[in-house]
């Protein structure tokens, strides 16, 4: 082996949308991690930057040996262009057979994770009509799984909406006991069996403000948000009661728990966008392999101009390696 690695298997990579910012960062992974990490890009050669030593594979374990000098490939035939900053729909098909490749290569244990890079969901529906919201569900439908729950995660936090892309009056109907308990279930066997945290410290964002203060400022908390937590306790879960959203993300606070679940989207993502945009990752819990992405999109806007920041994904790639190796310790 031509590199210390610690992982048995490479990272697979789903190459994304090919016309966003997806190829031009992979060549930064890959120069940032190619003497830690073991990659597998699972796309077509083609639209990979001239300046990317590649070489195709036709086995995932000749990536091990390969990586250090050049991105292995696992080559697959696309339709369409790969025009930086257009969305070519002819390569809707290509681009979601990138998926599912990957989701196999993770599934029958040839990968030891997966890292998926940025989709462009319109250009799926229009050129493959495309039938799902987006990534998750798909990878759900793929796994065959009915609920998989979002984690965003950087080094100074992990957090859990509970509720993700609805408006925020649609909230206090959607956030129920069954959604926060099922939530709480899947967040804790993730740190458990994917993060290796014997005993996962799980802090509960209240709904309200001051988490209700008593039931003068909502009534939630004291409607059923207590009780939750205690039938959580009672099956060995280590959760908090709800605590005041406002005091609960400063540093002290944070040293106190290993994840938060927040009631909705943005209960959670302001803290994690706040202390550290850059290298935010986006990982699935419930799904029955490791599945990370940079937390971003396309960004067609700047697509092959050089500008792009690979932080995100340099940081998915190594969460997913961190996690691999609590799963298979």
């Amino acid at each position: 082996m031509s590199a210390p690695y610690d992982l048995a298997r490479p990272i697979a990579i789903s190459c994304g949308e090919p016309a966003g910012v997806g190829p031009e960062l992979m060549e930064a992974a890959w120069q940032a991690t190619r003497a830690q990490l073991p990659l597998l890009w699972v796309g077509d050669p083609r639209h990979l930057p001239a300046t990317l030593p590649h070489r195709i594979v036709a086995d995932p374990q000749e990536a091990l040996d390969i990586c250090p000098k050049a991105l292995p490939v696992l080559p697959l035939a696309f339709e369409g262009s790969a025009a930086r900053g257009v969305a070519d729909p002819a390569n809707a098909a290509g681009v979601i057979d990138a998926i599912a490749c990957a989701v196999d290569l993770v599934q029958r244990g040839a990968a030891s994770a997966l890292c998926t890079l940025p989709i462009h969901k319109k250009a799926l529906k229009d050129g493959a009509d495309f039938a799902y919201p987006g990534h998750t569900e798909y990878l759900a439908a793929l796994a065959g799984v009915s609920r998989v729950v979002m984690m965003l995660a950087c080094d100074a936090l992990r957090v859990v909406p509970a509720t993700i892309h609805i408006p925020l009056s649609a909230v206090p109907a959607a956030f129920t006991p069954a959604v926060l308990e099922e939530t709480v279930r899947i967040t804790q066997s993730a740190l458990r069996t994917q993060w290796g945290l014997a005993h996962p410290r799980i802090a509960i964002a209240g709904l309200n403000p001051h988490a209700g203060e008593g039931g003068a400022m909502g009534t939630q908390e004291q409607d059923w948000m207590f009780a939750s937590c205690a039938k959580l306790r009672a099956e060995g879960i280590e959760v908090t009661d709800p605590l005041p959203p406002d005091t609960m993300f400063h540093s002290r606070a944070r040293a106190a728990y290993d994840v938060a679940v927040c009631a909705y989207h943005d209960q959670a993502l302001i803290p994690i966008k706040t202390l550290d945009f850059d290298r935010g990752v986006n990982v699935t819990l419930g799904l029955p392999f490791i599945r990370t992405s940079p937390d971003h999109g396309t960004a067609f806007d700047i697509a092959g101009k050089g500008i792009a920041r690979p932080d995100s994904v340099i940081a998915a790639l190594n969460m997913a390696a961190r996690m691999a190796r609590a799963a298979q310790s």
